[in-house]
């Protein structure tokens, strides 16, 4: 049996695996949810993996998997958990793996995890397993900086970017500043400006008008290479 707020966190997950092929991040499942702190995503994250619900994938950054949908767990009329427990949705077909091909993305430069710097377009590129992209057209930038290692996103991480020119609240994308700049940050907007918001409390957040920034695309994985 699961409580609302397990319940709730379960089909946020799964329906954003749907929608972009990769899990939110800690920060957009702490807002979903309402909650205070992401200690409490983490709690209820682990009580999902101890009775099967969710597995965390090894090497990967964001990686979480839906492994078990109960059906209805509503609990008989008159129980005392009655008002902690929802019923879960009958479970989907499973989905086919996918398959472990390489896809060479174009690697485009070097994008900031701290102040902007320029983003540079390039002619390399960089093998990525099929298996960490969803849907769409993808490229990398190499990560410079250390405002995102709250996020997981350290120096010399290799952002693996879904190309959309929108985003959501909360999500993290990276941003072209005043035509000449790109720096990787959670989006926000507030009193008609745009916030962008590092993952690191050293750094204060961003802001500029809405004309100054363009949306280049959204954070779909990392990779990361150990020497």
């Amino acid at each position: 049996m699961l409580t609302a707020k397990q319940r709730e966190l379960i089909v946020f997950i799964q329906q954003r695996l749907e929608e972009t092929g990769i899990s939110p991040s800690f920060e957009e499942m702490k807002e979903a949810l309402d909650l205070k702190s992401k200690s409490g995503v983490h709690r209820l994250i682990s009580a999902l993996e101890e009775r099967g619900f969710l597995r965390r994938l090894p090497n990967r950054a964001r990686a979480l998997e839906v492994i078990r949908e109960p059906g209805d767990t509503t609990p008989s009329r008159g129980s005392a958990a009655s008002d902690n427990v929802v019923p879960m949705p009958a479970p989907r077909a499973a989905q086919p793996e996918p398959a472990n091909d390489v896809i060479e993305l174009p690697l485009h430069g070097r994008i900031a995890a701290g102040a902007p710097i320029e983003a540079l377009e390039g002619q390399s590129t960089l093998p990525v397993p099929a298996a960490l992209l969803g849907p769409g057209e993808h490229y990398a930038l190499e990560v410079s900086g250390d405002s995102m290692i709250e996020a997981g996103i350290f120096d010399g991480d290799f952002a693996l970017v879904r190309r959309t020119d929108s985003a959501r609240d909360g999500e993290i994308v990276v941003a072209l500043v005043r035509g000449e700049e790109a720096t990787l940050k959670y989006l926000r907007k507030e009193g008609g400006q745009v916030r962008l918001d590092p993952a690191n409390a050293a750094y204060d957040p961003q802001y500029y008008r809405p004309d100054e920034v363009q949306v280049q695309g959204k954070l779909a994985g990392l990779l990361r290479r150990y020497h």
